[in-house]
């Protein structure tokens, strides 16, 4: 921590542009987000608002990044992945970049890919970064410092998981929706949900 601290202060005095995130995740009432690989619902138009969440661009020069596990690349459907109209990053210890297709970037560790987003070519190119899973990267993010909004689909029953969200820091408060975000409680299929946007409100969020 007091590594990753020193090189974030290196970043701003080298006056770099500092690269925030946003978390996205759907949560049941008991903050599983997965079983066996696989998310515990079927909410059609959940998806279709992750979709254009992640993509939504005020500057359509611009491109959002799609952050996530290794797990997680390989739980979306073969003939979806990449993510279209995204720059899609990977995290892995043990993956090389051949195991991936050649437009998607291979990082061991989440500061590493933060650090080399905001300090390449690429970081002029960037809008929103965007974490979408699983569970040891959310984990990982919720803590950092770059962590700036966790934008929540709260399914509104408990599901048997395996793969959670973690605990939710104190210093993240609810804040008003978007304008393009569904207001109340939503139902498909049976299934009643309803999105949440929190946001980091203290000295660690960077600005």
């Amino acid at each position: 921590d007091d590594i990753r601290t020193r090189n974030l202060a290196a970043i701003i005095k080298l006056g770099i542009k500092m690269l925030n995130f946003n978390l996205i995740a759907a949560i049941s009432e008991n903050f599983g987000i997965g079983v066996k690989g696989e998310l515990p619902w079927r909410l059609r138009s959940e998806l279709k608002y992750f979709s254009s969440t992640t993509r939504r661009r005020l500057d359509r020069k611009k491109q959002n990044v799609v952050i996530m596990g290794r797990k997680t690349y390989f739980a979306i459907p073969e003939d979806k992945r990449p993510l279209s109209d995204r720059l899609n990053v990977v995290l892995s210890t043990t993956f090389k970049t051949t195991d991936l297709p050649e437009n998607v970037l291979l990082y061991p560790n989440l500061e590493t890919a933060m650090e080399h987003l905001e300090q390449s070519d690429l970081s002029q190119q960037i809008e929103t970064v965007w974490l979408i899973g699983g569970g040891g990267v959310y984990k990982e993010a919720i803590v950092s410092p770059r962590c700036n909004r966790i934008y929540l689909t709260k399914i509104l029953r408990q599901y048997e998981c395996d793969t959670f969200f973690p605990e939710i820091p104190a210093d993240f408060q609810e804040v008003e929706l978007d304008q393009e975000i569904p207001r109340g409680i939503q139902e498909e299929g049976g299934v009643q949900y309803e999105y949440k946007i929190l946001e980091r409100r203290n000295e660690k969020k960077n600005k």
